[in-house]
């Protein structure tokens, strides 16, 4: 192979390594962490506070359910997901798209003592 040709072809690919390596990179949702029990209690929190109110977008939400008597269920604007089950003692993490609204959760079993909202803007 002739050094004129392999500069010419090393000069064709460089233009599209250049505008591959330009795409901004997808940004991480922010996590969210909640947890179940012991006890009775139920909680959101973002950054080590409460959540009480969040901007529409992607979330990542670790939920850590510490007892096989409650769950994890969230209700809002599109959203009616049972994050945890009553059976399952772990954690589980899922993302959601959060919309404009507010939004509910509750352990259903105890629903009159566990429960929360917040409100997505």
């Amino acid at each position: 192979m002739s050094r004129t040709f392999r500069i010419a072809g090393a000069a064709a690919v460089a233009p599209a390594i250049a505008i591959a390596s330009t795409a901004p990179a997808a940004a991480a949702p922010k996590t969210v962490q909640g947890s179940v029990g012991p006890g009775f209690l139920i909680k959101l929190e973002l950054g080590g506070r409460n959540v009480t109110r969040l901007t529409h977008g992607p979330y990542r939400f670790v939920i850590n359910d510490r007892s096989s008597i409650h769950d994890f269920h969230l209700t809002g604007p599109g959203l009616n997901r049972i994050l945890t089950t009553v059976d399952l003692v772990g954690t589980k993490s899922v993302v959601l798209t959060l919309k404009k609204g507010v939004y509910k959760y509750v352990c259903d079993p105890h629903s009159e003592l566990m429960h929360g909202s917040f409100r997505v803007v």
